[in-house]
């Protein structure tokens, strides 16, 4: 994980800005395409329309959320104990969320939820009913 720039309380455009913005940052530090995951659950075809209604030149992958975030999150704290995902600097804010996601109540985990997605998108094939499988990179 090299970044997070989870933000609350913005209009659509903001949060399609922002997200913009950090594909511009990161195609122009690595040199190479990057694709955005976008949950549609609220949204549908709105976030795909914002996000390209704000700039973003990079391919969207709407996912649609089926299971809770903490059953989201099973397959990739495995990965995490496996040692395969790691974060580069510091991400405090996620990494409290991260820690607090096993616990009842609070507020939800959503910067850790994004993570989740990200790391499934990258390392975790779901096939047949829902089964995720880990892809070898």
């Amino acid at each position: 994980m090299l970044d997070d720039r989870s933000v609350r309380g913005l209009t659509p455009a903001g949060w399609a800005a922002r997200v913009a913005k950090a594909v511009k940052d990161w195609e122009a530090a690595l040199g190479c395409a990057v694709r955005v995951v976008a949950e549609g659950n609220q949204g549908g075809d709105m976030v795909e329309a914002v996000l390209k209604g704000a700039g973003l030149t990079a391919p969207v992958r709407r996912v649609q959320a089926r299971l809770g975030k903490r059953a989201r999150a099973e397959p990739v704290a495995a990965l995490y104990e496996q040692g395969r995902v790691g974060h580069v600097g510091e991400l405090t804010a996620l990494e409290e969320e991260l820690m607090g996601m096993g616990e009842a109540g609070g507020a939800s985990p959503d910067r850790a939820d994004a993570l989740v997605w990200a790391v499934t998108d990258l390392f975790i094939d779901v096939g047949g009913v829902g089964r995720p499988r880990i892809r070898h990179l």
